[in-house]
């Protein structure tokens, strides 16, 4: 299998995670994160942190992707893009890679600092023994 290339697609995702990073609701932490994912046909759906006092019901940029692109009856993103206003690349906390892997687990995922850095990770790499249920409906 041949290693994913950044390509110009990517550019434009990238673009749209740190607009929605732009839209992050962060009040408590200060800390803002953007997601966009990307599907075969070249859709790309945006998603952003939104905290909440209590902090138990924040949800991270990357499930708000996912969800939104559930909602448009979307699966299977080959790429997610994640950028945060740090220099070094963040990666997705532990939360966000198991809803990643349920959705995608081969995808890429694209880490992208202030800096410009970049690192490349697969999802199902991300969470290694990650959890799956293979019972009823599935």
């Amino acid at each position: 299998m041949p290693e994913p290339q950044w390509t110009e697609i990517h550019e434009k995702a990238l673009a749209m995670a740190w607009r929605a990073r732009s839209h992050a609701w962060a009040p408590y932490s200060g800390f803002k994160v953007g997601c966009a994912l990307m599907f075969p046909g070249g859709e790309i759906v945006p998603g952003c942190n939104v905290e909440n006092a209590s902090y138990g019901l924040t949800q991270c940029a990357e499930r708000c992707a996912v969800c939104a692109a559930v909602a448009r009856g979307l699966l299977g993103f080959t790429d997610a893009i994640v950028v945060t206003d740090l220099k070094k690349p963040a990666p997705p906390c532990g939360a966000c890679r198991q809803v990643l892997f349920e959705f995608s687990p081969g995808a890429t995922v694209w880490l992208v600092g202030s800096g410009g850095g970049k690192s490349r990770h697969i999802v199902g790499e991300l969470l290694p023994e990650a959890f799956r249920f293979d019972g009823p409906g599935r």
